[in-house]
């Protein structure tokens, strides 16, 4: 029982998949699954979630939550949106970089300031980020003047629209932070310590682990790679927007919560963050593709929340945890 449990998210993948294109055949005689046009618009939109929930997971593993990555996603696009108009549609590569380290450091900014006062004022990390999310909005939208900022730049149009090995470019992103995150949480004394201090932060600090500065790095790799999808938004669009990452934040969660992390900390993994992030992806695409209205898709969604709750739950009481 415990290992369907576990394997849970898989089946419900694997399920989904069959179940629409099942549909697919049934009803429009077409096909979901074996249509190249398909497969690269649901991982597109798994890989915009990724962006937001990599480093999310680290923190949720950590026993935290980090409810101000969407607008370091939003922060960093619009940064980056404006040095590049500032600079002209001629802008060369140089400048483009340039602004994609401002727009990074715009986020890594919201990171250390959650991180500083979880870290060390002891904020609750649902408060402390919600009320970042609040100051990374409005700081977004003062930059931006209260508007989107449009850009023209060849450059940044062919980094979020371009391809490597017929892969789209930000599918190729979130695969390598993807696996640079497995391989940080996995296989390092970094992820370690990140694990223990989600199951037991005393235990971790008796020790001898600097935990405000493991919190504080948590905090800024997650509005890392929160503002690395802002990058990709402006470079898929051609314009920075505070509020970039807002639809996607509920799915970011989701998709971690759904990957197997607890709510307690302790679990997670960013393998299943990925099978989360798809989940979600194909319940998108699939209900547009059966005709549905889009805003279908946050109640599908919550279902599936409610679901990966119980799912924990159902855990911990076979572990003989909390019921």
């Amino acid at each position: 029982m415990r290992s369907l449990l576990n394997a849970w998210s898989w089946l419900f993948l694997i399920l989904i998949l069959g179940f629409f294109e099942i549909y697919a055949q049934t009803q429009t005689g077409s096909t979901l699954l074996f249509r190249i046009y398909n497969l690269q618009a649901i991982s597109i939109a798994a890989s915009q979630i990724l962006l937001l929930g990599l480093g999310l997971t680290l923190v949720i593993v950590a026993g935290h939550i980090d409810l101000s990555i969407a607008f370091s996603t939003g922060f960093a696009a619009v940064v980056m949106a404006l040095i590049i108009r500032t600079a002209g549609a001629d802008a060369g590569w140089v400048t483009v970089i340039l602004a994609m380290l401002a727009g990074l450091g715009a986020a890594a900014l919201v990171g250390a300031v959650n991180g500083w006062l979880v870290a060390i004022l002891n904020v609750p990390s649902f408060i402390g980020t919600l009320g970042t999310y609040g100051i990374a909005r409005g700081a977004a939208l003062i930059v931006a003047g209260g508007a989107t900022v449009s850009i023209r730049n060849d450059h940044t149009r062919a980094f979020g629209n371009g391809d490597i090995l017929g892969l789209p470019v930000p599918l190729v992103v979130a695969a390598v932070l993807t696996l640079i995150c497995h391989y940080l949480l996995k296989h390092t004394r970094f992820g370690a310590h990140t694990y223990a201090l989600g199951a037991n932060r005393a235990s971790v600090e008796r020790a001898g682990v600097n935990v405000k500065k493991h919190l504080i790095l948590l905090f800024i790799l997650s509005a890392f790679t929160a503002g690395i999808g802002g990058l990709i938004y402006t470079s898929r669009f051609s314009a920075g927007a505070a509020n970039a990452g807002e639809p996607i934040l509920l799915y970011a969660v989701a998709a971690v919560f759904i990957g197997g992390a607890s709510l307690t900390g302790g679990q997670g993994t960013i393998t299943g963050t990925v099978i989360g992030a798809f989940i979600i992806a194909v319940i998108q695409f699939g209900l547009v593709f059966c005709g549905l209205p889009p805003y279908w898709q946050f109640v599908a969604v919550g279902l599936v929340i409610i679901v990966a709750v119980l799912v924990d739950q159902s855990k911990d009481r076979l572990m003989g945890g909390k019921s």
